[in-house]
């Protein structure tokens, strides 16, 4: 894959992204999926794997649709962002949902890829860098930004996709989010 499909996914989160911070803070989204793709370009050169990386909160959080990904980015990109996409199941308030989506990725880390694999620790690895940082500000009201206010099942989540990931651990970018699990959740 060339570069082109690269700056064409960093342009389509841009936009698909604009006007959004992220929860509890007043930091332009945009820079989480951005943090993602810098993670993932840390593990491996598959420009498609990347692209995936700026894409993946794009259908989860926007009007965006898998197909749209598809069309535009190819069955590989695709088929990376759905893996990393939860159901938010939006009948429902999403702190009723928050246990049965984050089982259902844990779920489907057991058997994914390496590719889905090294996407999902580019996405978490940023959220735990961001949990970190603000927890060393607001200590445990950090929680109360969250559709989960339970720190200890943000312990329970954090930690099972460290152990789930544990393939990548030859990668410093592992090693620095089972780092940080440890450091913001005392395990």
């Amino acid at each position: 894959m060339n570069d082109d499909l690269l700056n064409r996914a960093l342009i389509f989160a841009v936009n698909a992204h604009a006007g959004m911070v992220r929860k509890g803070t007043n930091m332009p989204y945009i820079v989480h999926p951005m943090e993602a793709v810098a993670i993932v370009a840390s593990i491996t050169d598959d420009k498609e794997v990347i692209a995936a990386a700026a894409l993946h909160d794009v259908v989860e959080d926007t009007n965006y649709t898998i197909d749209d990904i598809k069309k535009e980015f190819g069955d590989k990109v695709a088929g990376l962002v759905a893996s990393e996409s939860e159901n938010k199941r939006p009948e429902l308030p999403e702190e009723e949902t928050w246990k049965i989506r984050k089982e259902e990725t844990l779920e489907h880390l057991k058997n994914a890829s390496i590719e889905t694999k090294i996407v999902t620790l580019g996405d978490k690895l940023s959220n735990v860098r961001a949990i970190y940082r603000d927890y060393l500000e607001l200590g445990d009201r950090l929680w109360d930004r969250f559709n989960q206010k339970d720190k200890s099942e943000h312990a329970w989540y954090y930690s099972s996709i460290a152990d789930l990931l544990s393939d990548l651990n030859n990668y410093p970018a592992w090693k620095e989010y089972k780092d940080l699990v440890n450091k913001v959740f005392g395990e």
